[in-house]
């Protein structure tokens, strides 16, 4: 179960055959996710259940980039919430996580040591790169070796990680500034946007991401570009189309030329009306815009001109590097 105090989980062997219950938690930039998996030593982990708390912590933001008293009672209620839920599930070890949000608060350390004391345990910072590297990670198991050499795109409430590679991990990892919320709150404060801002948004995507490109032009062209993000899922359902997998199940595209089409069409509608559109759930409905803005102009930077949509990510990258910590 749950520790109870605080200190780290113990770190235990399971047999090969016998299953342990995991538990990530992800305290991202949009929501505090939870992922309850069931995983062995060897095998692939199968999800059991998802629990999300929408925050959009971006909005608490403090003009001295602190995260408002406001903010963090919300953060805390919600990592509450899911430290109760995973042990009324039966949780052996729960992998906490935080990303940029709350990484780059200037009352970071604050916020982070009150998140520990309310799960009684030690939270992993995520860096940039390591999301980005965890994210390969969670894809290439998913598509597997034969996929040859990825480019892969995750956008997320506070940051944009890119990774390209063709091995286990990537050769090249990154992460800039251009998540979905802050890219929102920074460039598009009107409900719906202004053409103008969107204007702004993009000139300061395309700025940001051609260094980014410039470097990641010394890999070779890669045989599989994909993205992994909920909100690249979300565009796809909006602006993609199914092809079938090989193994039966169809598997998203979100081709470049769609998804900008898409964009000013997006914009003049207010966000309480686009959990109306196809894919756009209600957690998205206010950062969407901003994020089919910053995926664009990444794909226009990279000369991609369509993702493959990947159901891995972030957390089932967490789970798998956890896995092969088992002994067998």
């Amino acid at each position: 179960m749950l520790p109870a105090g605080p200190g780290p989980p113990r770190r235990r062997a399971f047999r090969y055959a016998r299953s342990v219950r995991l538990g990530v938690l992800d305290i991202g930039s949009n929501t505090v996710h939870l992922l309850v998996a069931n995983a062995r030593a060897g095998g692939r982990p199968t999800a059991t259940s998802s629990h999300r708390s929408v925050l959009r912590l971006m909005r608490y933001l403090e003009p001295d980039g602190s995260i408002s008293r406001e903010g963090v009672r919300g953060l805390v209620d919600a990592v509450t919430a899911a430290r109760d839920r995973a042990r009324a599930e039966g949780v052996d070890e729960l992998l906490a996580t935080a990303t940029s949000a709350v990484r780059e608060a200037t009352n970071g350390e604050a916020v982070i040591a009150l998140i520990e004391q309310t799960l009684g345990q030690p939270l992993q910072v995520l860096g940039g790169e390591t999301e980005a590297r965890l994210t390969y990670l969670a894809v290439r198991r998913w598509f597997g070796w034969s996929a040859g050499q990825i480019l892969l795109f995750d956008i997320g409430g506070g940051s944009l990680e890119i990774a390209g590679g063709a091995d286990e991990l990537p050769d090249l990892a990154e992460s800039v500034p251009l998540g979905a919320g802050r890219s929102t709150v920074r460039f598009l404060p009107h409900d719906p946007p202004a053409e103008d801002e969107i204007d702004a948004l993009r000139r300061h995507a395309a700025s940001v991401l051609a260094p980014v490109a410039e470097r990641f032009s010394a890999l070779p062209r890669p045989d599989h570009v994909i993205g992994s993000s909920k909100a690249i899922r979300s565009l796809a359902k909006l602006a993609g189309y199914p092809v079938p997998g090989w193994s039966g199940i169809d598997r998203m595209v979100l081709p470049r030329r769609e998804l900008k089409d898409w964009i000013p069409r997006l914009a003049r509608i207010p966000a309480d009306a686009r959990e109306a559109l196809p894919g756009i759930t209600a957690d998205r409905t206010f950062q969407i815009v901003a994020a089919a803005v910053v995926v664009e102009r990444a794909m226009k930077a990279m000369e991609v001109e369509e993702l493959e949509v990947s159901p891995w990510a972030l957390r089932e990258g967490v789970l798998l590097r956890y896995i092969e910590s088992l002994e067998y």
